[in-house]
């Protein structure tokens, strides 16, 4: 028998719970409720043959529905039966109804406070709290807090202060630090156009989008050439921020990057040369650098996808870069020390050279085996040394 019974409307509601429908309902007003949930009946035949079972079905519904919901019914006329009413729908009236059904009265309850003190608060929150009700609801705890913070930054556009100088009740760094990607959602419903830089996108990107002020990105470098040394004394590993090395314009003539500290601090000394430590802020810390462009620019990353990804993004602001033991013949020459790539990329990437572009194809569909990686600190000490021999000849 596979006839509609209480627990497969309560499953009907359910879906609709989850897919937030009876929550924004009590936002919008829209004609969700009153809500029609078709039901499947026995057929006159079965209803011939099963009349008792047909009996106890429609008490069985008649009893449940005390909890929420009301029979829409049918008459139908049978030859052997006569006349019957037989239930033919079932309709919930409101959410209130609904959320009765499935036991979930006490979170709409909570939801319609939250809706009520946003629209008292912010208005302009209500469409997001239609389109994303159980989100909002996972966060009505700190609801109130949340309306604070977006209601002051709409007073405060770009404040150009850092997080940890949000001065609110209950709010503190690590709140705001912690809640990043829902503060954007609800910061972009409500900011006008000039307060949101919305070229900047990701959670690092949060600062910036929004005119707080950032912790300063550093550029850490090595100058390998004692004719340029910058400071006084044989240690010439250095650490500014990146407006600085903007600006710094030393007296150098070839710049390595490499992404490994280890390979940074080992790096050999090279005629009128430095090398920056790449790990940690990535091609646009080194954007502002103009005069980067007036040196012979290296990139040595690992040879995977993401080391061709990485030289790629630089040879975007940085067309003459060039790779730096990234090639075929390192690769195969140290096949012992392969790895596997965790994550592989499968983009095309723009600005590689003919043999870059075969080596990366390469990886990025195991033409050499699967997911195939040399991280850069395997490579042979001397390989480097001897690479470096043919950039100075």
């Amino acid at each position: 028998m596979s006839w509609t019974a209480p627990g497969d409307i309560a499953a009907h509601l359910e879906r609709l719970w989850k897919k937030g429908e009876i929550l924004s309902a009590t936002v919008t007003g829209k004609a969700r409720f009153p809500c029609r949930i078709p039901l499947k009946g026995p057929s006159s035949r079965e209803l011939a043959e099963q009349f008792d079972e047909v009996r106890r079905w429609i008490a069985g519904l008649r009893a449940a529905q005390r909890r929420g919901y009301r029979l829409e019914w049918r008459e139908v006329n049978h030859r052997v039966l006569g006349r019957n009413a037989i239930p033919a729908g079932i309709w919930v009236e409101s959410p209130a109804d609904a959320a009765a059904v499935i036991g979930r009265k006490g979170e709409l309850q909570r939801f319609i406070q939250l809706a009520e003190e946003t629209e008292a608060e912010l208005p302009g929150l209500l469409d997001w709290l239609a389109r994303k009700p159980l989100k909002a609801l996972k966060y009505s705890g700190e609801w109130t807090r949340l309306l604070l913070v977006v209601r002051w930054l709409a007073d405060h556009p770009r404040p150009g202060i850092y997080l940890r100088q949000v001065d609110l009740p209950g709010v503190d760094s690590k709140f705001l630090e912690g809640r990043r990607g829902l503060l954007g959602e609800l910061f972009d419903e409500v900011l006008p156009q000039g307060a949101v830089d919305r070229e900047v996108r990701g959670a690092g990107g949060f600062c910036r989008r929004y005119g707080f002020r950032d912790k300063p990105v550093r550029v850490r470098f090595r100058i390998l050439d004692p004719q340029c040394a910058l400071l006084p004394g044989t240690d010439q590993d250095v650490t500014v921020t990146a407006d600085d090395f903007a600006a710094l314009r030393p007296p150098v003539r070839q710049v390595f990057v490499t992404e490994n500290e280890v390979n940074f601090l080992a790096f050999p000394p090279v005629r009128e040369s430095m090398v920056l430590f790449g790990g940690g802020y990535g091609v646009e810390a080194l954007a502002a650098a103009d005069w980067l462009s007036d040196c012979r620019l290296y990139y040595w990353g690992d040879i995977d996808t993401h080391g061709f990804a990485i030289l790629s993004r630089l040879r975007g602001r940085f067309p003459g870069v060039r790779s730096l033991l990234m090639d075929r013949a390192t690769l195969l020459a140290h096949r012992i020390y392969w790895e596997r790539e965790p994550r592989q990329r499968n983009d095309d990437l723009p600005g590689l050279t003919d043999r870059e572009r075969a080596l990366y194809d390469d990886l990025r569909t195991n033409g050499l085996g699967e997911a195939v990686r040399l991280e850069q600190e395997r490579i042979a000490f001397h390989w480097l040394r001897q690479a470096l021999e043919e950039r100075s000849t």
